[in-house]
């Protein structure tokens, strides 16, 4: 039988979520950001990969990537064109969320890991989502990674249609290296969100 799946989902299937990917070493992070990178995965290829997935319906908790053009771009130091966000508020013009990419890989994990404390199922599927506010986290110090993630977006600002990530996706959605940072390297936006972090 022919195997009619793109070369994303096959990535996506190797990758499902493991709920002890937060607790691997460093280097495994690495070695699994260097293997995805060199597939070269655009966030066109995201975009196009499961037509099922696009929804313009937000829902929070839930996480989504999609193309993203800010308002004042030109005084911003720096900003992601295609975010990975987990909304926790939305606004009358757009939402409040965590942006993941603001996280180098191996603390994309342990901040989601601690968030899974607020995640109102344990079947990883598209019922799964974080009950997720900003009050439960501000302040709290094994949060504090969360910190240099929370972003403003607006609606008029979106580029594409949202693409739902369901839990069980999380985990690959983590490591695909599709940031892309204008106005730093993403090694430095990284360093930025470290030291804001602490």
């Amino acid at each position: 039988m022919a195997n009619n799946k793109t070369p994303l989902q096959d990535i996506f299937e190797k990758y499902r979520y493991d709920i002890n990917i937060a607790k691997k070493s460093r280097t495994w992070f690495e070695q699994q950001a260097l293997l995805l990178s060199k597939k070269r995965i655009t966030p066109n290829q995201v975009l196009k990969n499961d037509p099922s997935a696009l929804t313009t319906n937000l829902l929070p908790g839930r996480l989504y990537m999609y193309a993203y053009d800010p308002i004042g771009k030109g005084t911003l130091p720096y900003y992601d064109r295609f975010p990975l966000v987990f909304p926790f508020s939305k606004t009358p013009d757009g939402f409040i969320g965590l942006n993941m990419h603001y996280l180098p890989h191996k603390l994309r994990f342990t901040l989601m890991d601690r968030l899974l404390t607020f995640k109102n199922n344990d079947k990883f599927d598209e019922t799964t989502r974080l009950r997720l506010s900003w009050q439960l986290i501000d302040g709290v110090s094994k949060f504090a990674l969360a910190k240099p993630c929370v972003k403003r977006y607006l609606k008029s600002q979106m580029r594409s249609p949202l693409v739902n990530v369901t839990a069980d996706d999380w985990a690959t959605a983590m490591m695909l290296p599709v940031e892309r940072f204008v106005g730093a390297t993403t090694q430095q936006v990284w360093l930025d969100s470290k030291r804001a972090a602490r």
